[in-house]
C-alpha cells in the first residue's frame, strides 16, 4: 500500500516543496487559473453563467455553505495554501474593496474565474468570466497598491518570496471543440501554437511584475470527466480531448525550460497533473474509493450545455468524482 502510494505523491506536494525549497518562509500567495482555483470571484460578475453559488457545490465546506468553488469543500487552490501555511486559498480578488485590499494583498489574492482560460475569447458562452489577461491586470493593480504602501524596494522583496499558482488551458481546448467553434476552427497545431505563444506572454508578463515563484498545474486528461464520457456512446473517455492535454503538456514545459532560461531569478515547478489523474483512477480501488466513475444526478444549471451533477451524500467520500468536471473534496488532496 505504502509503494502505491508513493507512486502517487500529490502534483501538489511536489510544486509546494520545490518552490519553498529556496526559501521555507511564503509571505503570501497569488493564484490564477479557471474553476480549479477559483473561490467566489465568479460570484460577483452579475451576468457570467458559471457560478457555483448554489447547493450542492459547498455541502461539506464550512456550515454547508456555497462559497463559489467549483467543489463539495476546499478546491486545489485551498489545498496549495494549506500547505504553505495558511488556512485556505486567499480571498477572490473582486470580494476586496479599497478598504481591505492592502491587508489582503500581503498575504495573497486569488484571481481564478470558472470558465476562463489561456485565451481572451475562451469562455465566452458563459458570458462573462475573468480572462487570464484580465487576471495578470488586476495582480498589476494589487502591484501598484503595495508600492504605493511599502515602496518599490519592499514590494519587490515581497513578491520573490511569494509564490505565484497557475491552474488554466482545460477550458481553451473545450472551447476548441464546441460544435459551435467547428466552422472557423484553426489545425490542432496552430491552435495549440496560439495557446502556448499566449500562455508564455502572461508568465512573462507576471514575471515583469515581480513573480519569481510560479507553480503550474498541468491540465488533467479532461476527455474522462463525465460529462465528456456521457458524449461518448461507449461511455469512455473522449480520447481527442486527452491528446491535446498530453500535447499542451509538452508546450508548457518547453515554456517553462525556455523562460527560466530567458528570465534571471525565475523559479518554476510544472505538475503533470496528467499523469497524476490517470494513475489515481488506474488506482482508486487502493486508495479507498468504491469507484472511479460515476453514479450521476442531473440537476438544474444555470450554465448552458454543462449539467451540474453530484452524489447522494453519503457516496461522497467513497467516489473519485463529484460532478462532471470537478473533482471533490476526498479527491482534491490526492492530485
Amino acid at each position: 500500500m505504502e509503494g502505491k502510494l508513493a507512486q502517487l505523491l500529490p502534483v501538489i506536494s511536489v510544486i509546494v516543496i520545490v518552490l519553498r525549497a529556496v526559501d521555507a518562509r511564503v509571505p503570501a500567495v497569488f493564484i490564477f487559473g479557471d474553476s480549479t482555483a477559483d473561490v467566489g470571484n465568479n460570484n460577483f460578475l452579475p451576468v457570467s453563467r458559471a457560478k457555483a453559488n448554489f447547493p450542492p457545490y459547498g455541502i461539506d465546506f464550512v456550515q454547508g455553505r456555497a462559497t463559489g468553488r467549483f467543489s463539495n469543500g476546499l478546491n486545489s487552490a485551498d489545498y496549495l495554501a494549506k500547505m504553505m501555511g495558511f488556512k485556505r486559498s486567499p480571498p477572490p480578488f473582486l470580494s476586496l474593496t479599497s478598504n481591505t485590499l492592502l491587508k489582503h494583498a500581503r498575504r495573497g489574492i486569488n484571481f481564478a474565474s470558472g470558465g476562463s482560460g489561456i485565451l481572451e475569447t475562451t469562455g465566452r458562452r458563459y458570458v462573462q468570466v475573468i480572462s487570464m489577461a484580465k487576471q495578470v491586470q488586476y495582480f498589476e493593480t494589487v502591484r501598484a497598491n503595495l508600492t504605493a504602501h511599502m515602496g518599490t524596494t519592499a514590494t519587490e522583496k515581497l513578491l520573490e518570496k511569494s509564490i505565484f499558482l497557475i491552474s488554466t488551458g482545460s477550458n481553451d481546448i473545450f472551447d476548441y471543440f464546441t460544435p459551435n467553434s467547428s466552422v472557423n476552427r484553426p489545425p490542432m497545431t496552430a491552435f495549440l501554437s496560439t495557446l502556448s505563444i499566449t500562455y508564455k506572454g502572461h508568465l512573462r508578463q507576471l514575471y515583469n511584475l515581480g513573480a519569481r515563484k510560479i507553480g503550474v498545474i498541468s491540465i488533467p486528461p479532461i476527455g474522462c470527466c463525465p460529462s465528456q464520457r456521457s458524449l461518448n456512446d461507449t461511455g469512455g473517455c473522449l480520447e481527442v480531448l486527452n491528446e491535446s492535454a498530453r500535447a499542451f503538456y509538452i508546450a508548457t514545459e518547453a515554456i517553462m525550460k525556455d523562460l527560466s532560461c530567458e528570465l534571471k531569478g525565475l523559479k518554476y515547478s510544472l505538475g503533470n497533473a496528467y499523469e497524476m489523474v490517470t494513475n489515481l483512477f488506474r488506482n482508486a480501488l487502493k486508495l479507498g474509493f468504491t469507484s472511479s466513475r460515476v453514479h450521476v444526478v442531473e440537476l438544474a444549471s444555470s450554465m448552458e450545455n454543462l449539467p451540474v451533477f453530484h452524489f447522494p451524500p453519503p457516496a461522497r467520500t467513497a467516489q473519485s468524482t463529484c460532478s462532471g468536471i470537478y473533482f471533490t473534496r476526498r479527491k482534491t488532496p490526492l492530485i
